[in-house]
């Protein structure tokens, strides 16, 4: 239904519209825009993820009124008070009362669509917070079935569980991010199978362990980087049962000054071993991180259960087919295009919140429905434009007019970026700003910063905290800590001056104040924001470099690890090259697939 693409020979190479920076559209790149029959980018990869993420907000909460008619209650939301967006609690929009066709308007052919698009946006009700059925669990957004958690993000199934993101059939964990099956887990990231874990990353079927690092099927280890079916190791040395549980001793991780000590000695510990170049399981020509099952992919990062022919896609599972530039999809999903949350469906093109829909373009919030272009909200409807429905061949004979009318007269934003037919939606009509967006953890940025790439930035608000415990006065250990903390404001260590989100003070809860006694953690010193920003920054970024296998025979490159097998390629240096998220610039000793292998098996 777009205009007709041509292939080239070979990659071209572009200015991003964004940051003005070089990037290159290769070959089977201008292949899928062909198929799709969708023009190329004129953004490069990072801005067009970090594009879709500014319409993105995960963890900012609210307390606003209810829109609906004949309503007016307090409700938790990802919108604030003062959002111009109208708002209605979940029962309510999912009612019978309203019906979103009754926005529906005429296409204006003397103005851009994307500005029509914009309006509309804001006048249709959106749902004030995706939570769905939670069991003392009201402060968790993009969630499903949760019980007595508090602040968990695009997490399901979780008991007990706090300050976490995207933590999933877990209990009984706290200040966590990527988390599947824990129990009583502490800061861990990027863990699956894991009970009784501390401050840890990349590990799998552990427990009573602590500062962990790519761990599998280990128990009581402390310190330790690149186990296999271990126990009784401290920072990779074998001891005795009985020899471990006494050296274990001189560790204090009741007390914060205990903790930060052993996680700089971790920090510099791990960087004596290798790592592997990236996590591709059971997949056939494909580049990225963190893929499982995935065939002829290129670009991709955290996809698994199967992919096949996909590229810059982040977030997925469930055997997706065809994509470029969609995150967080799922449920068979193909055919799609700058999209974002595809649950399931086919041919989506310039979305948001796609749910068992197909021949989606320009649309939000879309359930159970078909041939939609510009629509926001709608449900069990099909061949509509701006929320207006139309008979089949009248819809399908405005089409081409309309894809026609977006480059003829394409929206143009503020800071004089062109966005016709095959762009994402203008960060400008995003309902939230960016500081309140997932786009504020891929980059974060100053107001300043954000304010000259013509972003939205909402200003602090004074909620007027009066700060009783400064940072530098929390209990060291937990059991210094009284029960009136949980009646204290808190400060944060960071004070405001990073661009971690941070909320300058903070409370603890009674159920938090318990867990930490009961695993003998002393309190935190960041707000529950900065906490998670912490996290974030343990994970690589989404981008790839060209690099060489650091092996250099014997040992590695910098001669701080010594191999422990001979490799394939004997006493000489391995010539292998591959694209991986460690930059040339960064520390890491960073080995091939064969090498990785041959040292961790």
């Amino acid at each position: 239904m777009g205009p007709e693409i041509h292939s080239i020979s070979s990659g071209q190479t572009r200015n991003c519209q964004n940051c003005k920076k070089e990037f290159v559209i290769e070959p089977e790149d201008f292949g899928f825009y062909e198929k799709m029959k969708v023009p190329p980018p004129t953004w490069c990869f990072s801005c067009r993820i970090i594009r879709r993420m500014s319409f993105r907000n995960e963890r900012t909460l609210y307390k606003r009124k209810c829109d609906a008619p004949g309503h007016g209650e307090e409700l938790i939301s990802i919108f604030s008070p003062n959002n111009k967006q109208v708002v209605f609690d979940h029962k309510e929009w999912w009612g019978d009362g309203w019906s979103p066709l009754d926005y529906g308007a005429d296409i204006d052919w003397n103005r851009p669509f994307l500005a029509q698009v914009g309006e509309l946006w804001q006048r249709v009700p959106d749902v004030a917070l995706l939570n769905i059925n939670p069991v003392n669990s009201e402060y968790c957004s993009i969630t499903e079935g949760n019980k007595n958690c508090y602040l968990v993000f695009g997490g399901d199934f979780n008991e007990n569980t706090y300050y976490s993101t995207y933590s999933f059939h877990s209990k009984e964990c706290m200040d966590t991010y990527w988390l599947d099956k824990g129990e009583q887990c502490y800061e861990v990231v990027d863990c699956i199978s894991c009970s009784r874990l501390r401050y840890s990353r990349y590990c799998g079927d552990c427990y009573d362990g602590a500062f962990l690092f790519n761990c599998r099927n280990c128990h009581d280890c402390f310190g330790c980087a690149n186990l296999n079916s271990k126990s009784y190791q401290i920072f990779n040395v074998q001891y005795t049962k009985e020899e471990y549980f006494e050296r274990i001793k001189r560790y204090d991780l009741s007390s914060r000054a205990g903790v930060e000590k052993v996680k700089k000695e971790f920090r510099d510990h791990i960087l004596k071993y290798p790592r592997r170049f990236a996590y591709v399981l059971h997949s056939t020509n494909s580049t990225g991180d963190n893929l499982e099952q995935v065939k002829d992919s290129k670009k991709c990062f955290d996809i698994f259960g199967g992919a096949e022919d996909c590229g810059y896609v982040w977030l997925a599972y469930s055997k997706i087919k065809d994509l470029y530039d969609c995150d967080r999809v799922g449920l068979n999903a193909e055919k799609g295009i700058d999209s974002s949350t595809i649950y399931p469906g086919s041919t989506v093109f310039y979305s948001r919140f796609t749910f068992s829909a197909h021949d989606i373009y320009y649309s939000y919030n879309s359930h159970n429905s078909a041939s939609l272009f510009g629509c926001i909200g709608v449900r069990n409807k099909q061949y509509c434009i701006l929320n207006k429905q139309y008979p089949k061949e009248e819809y399908e004979s405005l089409l081409p007019r309309l894809i026609k009318h977006m480059s003829d007269i394409p929206y143009v934003d503020k800071v004089g970026r062109v966005y016709k037919y095959g762009e994402f939606f203008p960060p400008e009509i995003s309902p939230f700003a960016y500081n309140e967006t997932v786009a504020q953890e891929l980059a974060p940025v100053s107001k300043e910063t954000a304010s000259k790439l013509g972003y939205v930035w909402r200003e602090d608000v004074d909620k007027g905290y009066k700060i009783t415990v400064r940072a530098d006065a929390i209990p060291d250990v937990i059991s210094q800590t009284e029960d009136s903390i949980a009646q204290e404001t808190i400060e944060c260590a960071h004070q405001g001056d990073c661009v971690e989100q941070c909320t300058k003070a903070f409370r603890i809860i009674p159920a938090e104040l318990e867990y930490y006694r009961n695993m003998n953690i002393p309190l935190p010193s960041l707000c529950p924001s900065c906490r998670h920003f912490q996290r974030l920054a343990q994970r690589n970024p989404l981008t790839l470099w060209t690099r060489k296998c650091q092996c250099a025979g014997i040992k590695s490159e910098n001669g701080l690890y010594q191999n422990t097998t001979p490799h394939s390629h004997g006493e000489s240096a391995c010539r292998v090259e591959f694209e991986t998220t460690y930059a040339p610039d960064r520390s890491e000793i960073v080995y091939c697939e064969a090498c990785y292998q041959s040292e961790v098996a």
